[in-house]
């Protein structure tokens, strides 16, 4: 079942600028960088508890954030809803006729469960389920 708004992803060209930006000039606080290299993306989390802002940018210049900014330019990138059993969602999702960009869910940030449902099942946004790794419990 959903249980809660994760995170929001804002891609951004420059990713040591969106940091400034988020730490500096909002005061928000950043709990650190991650690298997903199968996405080819870096990351930068920002808590606002319950959810987050996550910053992304490609990893070594390649990957979909990649062609994601070169078309847009920046902006929100999707949505990620949190739940608490991501094989049950997928199921009862894809019974409602949802659209998956993957066959299943793969590893993401902070070691998490991650899938993204297809843009067109969502009128137009791109949604991201994640499954928060045990130790994050």
């Amino acid at each position: 079942m959903i249980t809660a708004l994760d995170h929001i992803a804002i891609a951004v060209p420059d990713l040591e600028a969106g940091i400034k930006r988020f730490l500096e000039d909002f005061g928000l606080t950043f709990e650190g960088r991650e690298d997903v290299a199968a996405a080819k993306t870096s990351t930068a989390f920002f808590p606002l508890p319950p959810t987050s802002i996550e910053l992304v940018h490609p990893l070594n210049g390649e990957g979909p954030i990649a062609g994601y900014l070169e078309k847009k330019g920046g902006g929100i990138h999707h949505l990620c809803f949190r739940s608490d059993n991501i094989e049950e969602d997928i199921d009862r999702l894809k019974g409602k006729g949802y659209q998956f960009l993957s066959d299943g869910p793969s590893i993401g940030a902070h070691n998490a469960k991650v899938i993204f449902i297809h843009p067109k099942s969502c009128d137009g946004v791109l949604i991201e389920l994640n499954q928060p790794s045990d130790e994050q419990h």
